[in-house]
């Protein structure tokens, strides 16, 4: 039940409180971003403090990691239980994490390519389809996928199976993680073409130093959106409010 006395606030107001437009109020609110506004009897939008605070939070995710994954965690937030948007958080900072884990997978991958360029490659490092496809955190299908897109050039068991050398390892390590900085595959076919061709790495060495350092950015800015969330769920959590005065 709302509270009575609880200040309620125009399209408008809260527009202003938020930092967003009267459209962009209406388009969030229509996206499942901000809770269905109260209609008064005028008809017109009510909308309280928990909608101003759902936005803050909203336009602080939307600031570090971009509005799509932004507007798809925000519904959960606002809507689903407790633990599927504790969940859906942590989520965050674990992608994240795997995707600069697998930058820098990529980038090592190049220097030992360079490195090992001369040296004899043992069958027994070579990896199948499945097990790339884990360590890269993809599905095979988007190993064959790029397989046919001329990206990754597997060695052939048979007709039927692929085993992955070390030059197929790399390539498989940049294609992923330039697909995962929204590189599309025209754009990474040629960058892996100047390094099979000349040998040139210099290029996707800084394309992916470039990525770690956005990864970076976005991890610091989703620290910044954690009082946001905060406001957003704690009134939610079990015992809150609880004046409960804990033993000395």
């Amino acid at each position: 039940m709302q509270n009575p006395q609880e200040a309620t606030f125009t399209t408008v107001q809260l527009g202003r409180l938020a930092g967003y437009s009267t459209q962009q109020v209406r388009d969030l609110e229509s996206l499942g971003v901000i809770p269905v506004a109260e209609r008064g009897v005028n008809g017109y939008r009510r909308y309280r403090m928990q909608h101003a605070t759902a936005l803050r939070a909203y336009r602080a995710m939307a600031a570090a990691l971009g509005p799509v994954p932004a507007r798809r965690l925000m519904p959960v937030l606002i809507g689903g239980s407790i633990e599927a948007a504790a969940e859906g958080i942590d989520d965050l900072h674990a992608e994240l994490a795997h995707e600069r884990s697998r930058v820098r997978e990529a980038l090592r991958g190049l220097d030992v390519a360079v490195a090992e360029a001369d040296d004899v490659f043992a069958d027994d490092d070579a990896m199948t389809i499945g097990e790339l496809a884990q360590a890269l955190g993809v599905r095979s299908s988007a190993l064959r996928h790029w397989e046919r897109e001329g990206l990754v050039h597997p060695l052939r068991g048979t007709a039927s199976t692929r085993s992955y050398g070390s030059a197929a390892i790399t390539e498989a390590r940049v294609a992923a993680a330039l697909r995962s900085g929204g590189y599309g595959i025209p754009a990474i076919a040629r960058i892996l073409d100047e390094v099979r061709t000349h040998g040139r790495t210099s290029e996707v060495q800084r394309i992916l130093t470039e990525r770690l350092a956005d990864l970076t950015r976005r991890s610091v800015a989703l620290l910044g959106t954690a009082g946001h969330l905060h406001d957003l769920l704690a009134g939610r959590l079990p015992g809150a409010g609880s004046s409960v005065t804990p033993e000395r």
